[in-house]
């Protein structure tokens, strides 16, 4: 018997964990795998609907007990640097770009593992060997790059892991050298992706979930031009206190619901 694979992408439900952003609560998440031509093609289009990217898997959070994780993006043309952040681009001007293939190095996973110890030691990378990093950094069946930043006198002082989309830069992960706290370099690399996005005539770059009632997540409001996708589509954000109704524990959707109003792109070959 021949068997094919499955037009539509298939969603499955994570069992749940303890949610590492908001205290008493349990995180589950709704996943597609990544995988074949058309797996760029997925992906844009489920970007665009709150999804992020990890390895082969696309995923979006999918909690019983609330909505609370909200997909982020900067619109380029609305954005403008404040005071702040004009200030942390010239406190960084020496440090360079560098833009590389999706492979991952010893002085990365260093870098890595100093960031992770400094800033997320009971997070759930926290055990990741050089092994689970290179597969994070390598395992992409779409276009991405690595894109490191160097001080003159530091060496490696940033990384992020971007894909590039059909509309914009994602920002999948990012870390940096966490004894300069007065540098700023994960705003930095945020505001030069904005600046590499409009360079490149992309119009957003996406910046992963805000999650309204999280310190850790806070930074996300602080860019001008910042959009959030709730209730199915894109708005320009409101005042970050308008947001917390969505911790309400009847707030999200059943599973089922979820799926049927995911838009899907066309994946059937053409015909010859």
């Amino acid at each position: 018997m021949r068997h094919t694979l499955p037009l539509t992408p298939q969603f499955y439900v994570t069992a749940p964990q303890p949610c590492p952003y908001l205290e008493g609560r349990m995180e589950r998440k709704l996943f597609t795998s990544l995988s074949g031509d058309a797996a760029s093609q997925l992906n844009d289009t489920l970007s665009k609907q709150g999804f992020r990217r990890s390895q082969n898997v696309l995923y979006r959070p999918s909690c019983a007990d609330c909505a609370a994780c909200i997909s982020a993006r900067i619109d380029v043309s609305a954005f403008a640097p404040s005071k702040s952040q004009r200030k942390t681009q010239r406190r960084n001007a020496q440090v360079q770009r560098r833009a590389t293939s999706p492979w991952a190095t010893e002085e990365q996973y260093e870098l890595f593992r100093d960031y992770l110890d400094h800033r997320h030691a009971d997070g759930g990378m926290a055990d990741m060997d050089v092994f689970e990093f290179a597969a994070m950094v390598e395992e992409t069946p779409i276009r991405s790059r690595v894109i490191e930043y160097t001080h003159p006198d530091r060496g490696l002082t940033g990384v992020a892991l971007t894909d590039v989309l059909d509309d914009g830069l994602s920002m999948v992960y990012s870390f940096y050298d966490p004894d300069h706290p007065g540098d700023s370099l994960g705003t930095y690399m945020i505001l030069d992706h904005i600046e590499i996005a409009r360079e490149a005539g992309l119009p957003y770059v996406y910046l992963g979930y805000w999650v309204p009632g999280s310190p850790k997540m806070g930074y996300k409001t602080k860019f001008k031009g910042v959009e959030l996708y709730v209730g199915g589509e894109w708005a320009r954000m409101r005042d970050p206190a308008d947001y917390d109704s969505e911790r309400h524990p009847l707030k999200t959707d059943p599973i089922a619901e979820q799926v049927a109003n995911i838009s899907l792109p066309d994946l059937r070959s053409p015909r010859g």
